[in-house]
């Protein structure tokens, strides 16, 4: 019994047989995921640092975080957001507040 799709490991690579049909699929496949790999080459390159709007303490993450696991996630986010959104509306937000207040 011949095996034509023999695999054969040797000390440097790997020896592969395959008929025509297959080297095809092989072809195809390589196409495939080096298109695959050209992707997320790209999407890495357009990715930008994800940075935080907020700072928070540790101190008060570790209490957000005992909130979420108390009360959920969509009551905490919708309580901080309703918070948040109340503070911000104290500030003068208008033309960047005489350039940040002359820092």
């Amino acid at each position: 019994m011949t095996n034509t799709r023999a695999i054969t490991v040797l000390k440097v690579g790997i020896s592969l047989k395959v008929n025509s049909g297959e080297s095809k699929s092989l072809s195809d496949a390589i196409d495939r995921i080096t298109e695959g790999l050209e992707n997320v080459v790209e999407l890495y390159n357009e990715s930008e640092e994800d940075m935080p709007l907020i700072q928070f303490e540790p101190q008060v993450v570790e209490t957000i975080e005992k909130a979420k696991k108390v009360y959920g996630d969509q009551i905490v986010n919708k309580k901080l957001n309703n918070v948040v959104k109340e503070m911000l509306s104290w500030l003068d937000l208008g033309e960047e507040h005489q350039d940040k207040e002359k820092e």
